[in-house]
């Protein structure tokens, strides 16, 4: 098949992207497959004559992909870096190249390349791509309308209020929670802009910071517990594993830098639980309206409380990310777990 495989763009998690979407593209080579890595916001400026010679291109855009720092990357730097200076979000040749492809790979993370907006263009357009569609996207970016969908589903999660940057009062007071909390942005990932705070000068303080990446935060109870995730493919469930770090919690540097974080999958928890957790994911893939396939982030308090915290919809995909982890343990390898998307897309679809 001729794939296009997506990354990159203004998400702060733009390096994850291209992590992800590097290790997708080799894998889908390595299977016999004419695959392409693109970054969306930088396209293809200089192009072959004939646009469809990309897919055989001796390097297969994998020069694009960089090592993933401790720090968010210099999205100002990337923007300035665009030789045609423009703000439209797909960069050059990229609708042309996906068009032509059999299918387009996202490997993207977080911002316009998660909430729906890419795949509703993909759809007005023609363009075949794996993951979820643009209404579950939508919904599961928002943090706050996603734990309005988990409780009307009766699917546990913290307590929690959305706060605007606008807002008058947006005292810990005015939130009806106490210390200690989570202040988060509303739509991030990768743990970007959250802040567990234990005192009210912390809580501004996170307040502020998270404001900084959004116009709206989600401050939720904070609970103590044992960090999950749980995959699910085409409605079946992954084996859960957990999530270890080593100092502090599962935040940006703890998920990409080495040797920071323990994952042990299957996860070292009762049969009944883990089976809760699978049941649970299911339950809250469909209750966003998702397809294909996501991973859910689930903590485990020491009464046995199991607590949703959101859904991923396109989660990372390197070969050590955390799907790719659970799916080896059900015994699908990475590159069989990369044709599979690619199959359960097309048959979502068409």
């Amino acid at each position: 098949m001729k794939i296009i495989v997506l990354a990159g763009g203004l998400s702060t998690e733009r390096d994850v992207s291209l992590a992800s979407a590097a290790g997708i593209c080799r894998t889908l080579i390595e299977k016999g497959h004419d695959a392409f890595l693109l970054d969306v916001f930088l396209g293809l400026e200089h192009a072959p004559e004939r646009l469809e010679d990309v897919f055989t291109l001796p390097g297969h855009g994998l020069e694009i992909a960089k090592n993933i720092s401790a720090t968010e990357p210099d999205l100002a730097a990337v923007k300035a870096s665009r030789p045609d200076q423009s703000d439209c979000f797909l960069g050059p040749n990229v609708i042309e190249l996906c068009r032509l492809a059999d299918i387009t790979f996202l490997g993207l993370h977080g911002g316009e390349g998660e909430n729906g907006k890419l795949q509703a263009t993909f759809d007005l357009l023609g363009i075949r791509y794996t993951g979820p569609d643009s209404l579950g996207c939508a919904v599961a970016m928002d943090k706050g309308l996603t734990k309005q969908v988990f409780l009307q589903a009766g699917i546990d999660t913290p307590a929690g209020v959305t706060l605007h940057k606008t807002a008058k009062d947006r005292s810990l007071a005015s939130t009806g929670l106490s210390l200690p909390v989570v202040v988060k942005p509303c739509s991030g990932g990768s743990s970007i802009g959250v802040y567990i705070v234990s005192t009210e000068e912390e809580y501004a303080e996170a307040l502020e910071k998270s404001f900084f990446y959004e116009d709206e935060v989600v401050v939720e109870e904070y609970i103590k517990g044992r960090e999950f995730a749980c995959g699910v493919i085409d409605n079946e469930a992954l084996p859960p594993i957990e999530i270890i770090p080593k100092t502090g919690f599962f935040d940006y540097a703890n998920k990409y830098q080495a040797d920071a974080t323990l994952e042990v999958c299957p996860a070292d928890i009762p049969n009944e639980t883990a089976s809760r957790m699978m049941e649970l994911t299911v339950k809250a893939f469909r209750a966003l309206k998702l397809n294909v396939y996501s991973r859910a982030d689930f903590l485990l308090d020491e009464k046995g409380n199991l607590y949703c915290l959101e859904m991923n919809t396109l989660p990372g995909m390197t070969a050590a990310s955390l799907l790719p982890k659970e799916a080896k343990a059900a015994g699908i390898e990475y590159g069989d777990l990369c044709e599979l998307i690619i199959k359960k897309s097309l048959e979502a679809r068409y």
